[in-house]
């Protein structure tokens, strides 16, 4: 069994932003396989089952705002007795360019608020994350992950975000080390 959140911010004025390409990655998954999304309110998420080849997985939608979204994340864990070994993450991050993809195991949370609190409520680092680029405004950070692409930006980020289910799909079929030789060197960036 593996979980695979997609992070972002619900509601629909955070709907097409930079900080909801996590949203936007597992709905490319639930899409292409099928999943149907399911409120959990227990859980404070969406969710849908999917299989990956043979696995099971489980897809969530945190329903908190980003920087909780362990509050979600790690009940959704705990509740399946899955290990974070078992999680797979998929976020937005300003540190790479538009377009780009990041594969990793385990590390720090980057800066991310989102993945600290992951970290924090799971007690544990050792989880995938698939980054999706989306630059940043040095000038303003929080303007620019709430804010909406152009429409050059979001043709980027679209390409970036089917790569993005891509990657999370060959995780789970073929393993990180597979997975980041693939996809670590995507650029969407024309």
């Amino acid at each position: 069994m593996k979980i695979i959140a997609g992070l972002g911010n619900p509601g629909a004025e955070y709907a097409s932003t930079p900080h909801s390409v996590g949203f936007e990655a597992v709905d490319a998954i639930a899409a292409e396989l099928g999943g149907a999304w399911e409120e959990k309110r227990q859980y404070r998420c969406l969710w849908a089952q999917v299989r990956i080849g043979a696995e099971p997985c489980i897809l969530v939608k945190p329903q908190t705002y980003m920087n909780l979204s362990g509050d979600s994340v790690a009940t959704v864990v705990k509740y399946r007795n899955a290990a974070p070994a078992d999680l797979i993450v998929v976020h937005d991050d300003i540190d790479l360019a538009l377009g780009r993809l990041r594969i990793r195991r385990g590390g720090s949370c980057g800066g991310h608020n989102g993945v600290r609190n992951i970290i924090e409520r799971l007690g544990s680092q050792d989880f995938t994350r698939v980054k999706i680029g989306v630059g940043k405004d040095r000038a303003n950070v929080v303007a620019h992950v709430l804010g909406k692409f152009d429409p050059a930006s979001r043709q980027i980020a679209d390409a970036a975000v089917a790569a993005a289910a891509k990657a999370v799909v060959a995780v789970v079929g073929s393993g990180v080390e597979q997975a980041m030789n693939l996809f670590n060197s995507f650029d969407a960036s024309p």
